[in-house]
């Protein structure tokens, strides 16, 4: 890799492939607050290096499953009250029915979402647990998980922190899971702060679904939720506790980089998002960091500028859906898959659908969904130009 002049000493230490620490991180994000040309120039740079000029995305159906919660964020719309019109509590054949558009549309992902264990504070959900033959939710998704694999979909799901049995439980069936770390600060869960009655964000909580994902070596997408009252230095602190989970088992496949958006009917309605340059520089910083993990920002959340994010480094937009809305964040509608291609080709780049395993963690996956996904595979292992005529 050549060389660029740099003013930061630690940015070449970046470029000579030594970590940087914690307080390199500190110091770098001072910087960039007066001057973020070079971290970024830094960052395109270890992207190139790192993955090339390609951006993934993964052509999805949103199953939202289950939107009752025993949590509450305080600036969440995803969850319902039961008797609200929006309750979302999908039947074995809704579900088969949604697979079927799904495949239909091309899609290869069957992202699976539910809220936070509903059957521990919800009658209404434990008796359609009971009326659809399942004692838990996570036992519905691994039910659920079935039918989207049986007409060639391939299961992600993000249900909150899933015990050790229930991951190795939809391991089966899941080719990945997802949990949000959103931060790894227990001062967001005090007393006034976005997580105070959402018990399951509790980062001890996260961090330990996570280390029992690896140690079942399941690939896992993870994340921070960026704007919602946390200092620089907690998100900087909460990079280095994703990087240390996946130093240890190997198994984080993405790190998502998500704004915080102010919603109308909750607690936060007022409370500003993050000003882009805040976000960029946190996004930029995030691929000094972890120089070779796969780093994704949602494009309907930046919808006037998410193509300049490819100038931060990241190398993902996630899963886009030609079929259904993003449930957790309705305001925001995804863009064209065509007008991403678009974007991204005008900025130097090549678009390419994967599945919701990146190809570096299919040694993961057990054989028999690895052999289902190399079906339609290219020799990248992304999802083959052929099946998406």
């Amino acid at each position: 890799m050549s060389r660029i002049v740099l003013n930061s000493e630690l940015l070449n230490k970046v470029f000579d492939g030594r970590e940087i620490t914690k307080d390199d991180s500190y110091l770098l994000y001072q910087e960039a607050e007066n001057n973020s040309f070079e971290m970024y120039k830094a960052s395109q740079i270890l992207r190139n290096k790192n993955k090339g000029k390609t951006v993934t995305y993964s052509r999805k159906v949103f199953f939202n499953l289950i939107n009752l919660c025993r949590d509450t964020c305080s600036y969440c719309t995803y969850k319902a009250e039961p008797g609200d019109t929006k309750v979302s509590m999908m039947s074995k054949q809704d579900v088969a029915d949604l697979a079927a558009i799904g495949k239909n549309y091309k899609c290869t992902e069957a992202l699976f979402v539910t809220g936070e264990r509903p059957e521990q504070k919800y009658q209404e959900a434990r008796k359609w647990l009971k009326e659809s033959g399942f004692g838990s939710t996570a036992e519905y998704l691994v039910h659920a998980s079935e039918i989207a694999l049986g007409v060639g979909l391939f299961p992600h799901t993000n249900a909150g922190n899933l015990t050790k049995s229930e991951m190795n439980q939809l391991k089966k069936t899941n080719v990945s899971l997802g949990t949000m770390l959103e931060n790894s600060s227990e001062r967001l869960g005090e007393k006034g702060m976005p997580h105070e009655f959402a018990p399951s964000k509790n980062p001890k909580a996260r961090i330990h679904a996570l280390e029992n994902a690896g140690e079942l070596s399941i690939p896992m997408t993870t994340g921070l939720l960026i704007g919602i009252g946390e200092s620089p230095f907690e998100l900087i602190d909460s990079i280095f506790t994703i990087k240390s989970i996946h130093k240890k088992y190997g198994h984080i496949q993405e790190v998502i980089l998500q704004n915080f958006q102010p919603k109308t009917n909750t607690m936060m309605q007022d409370f500003p998002g993050p000003e882009e340059r805040y976000f960029k520089t946190l996004v930029a910083l995030t691929r000094l960091i972890m120089p070779e993990m796969n780093i994704q920002i949602p494009p309907n959340l930046s919808p006037d500028s998410y193509s300049g994010f490819l100038q931060t480094g990241i190398n993902d937009w996630g899963g886009i859906s030609p079929v259904t809305p993003d449930y957790v964040n309705p305001e925001f509608v995804w863009p064209l898959i065509d007008t991403v291609e678009k974007n991204c080709k005008k900025s130097g780049f090549e678009l390419r659908a994967r599945f919701p395993v990146y190809p570096e963690f299919f040694h993961m996956v057990n054989s028999d969904l690895r052999s289902k996904m190399l079906e339609i595979a290219d020799s990248d292992g992304l999802v083959g130009k052929e099946y998406l005529k």
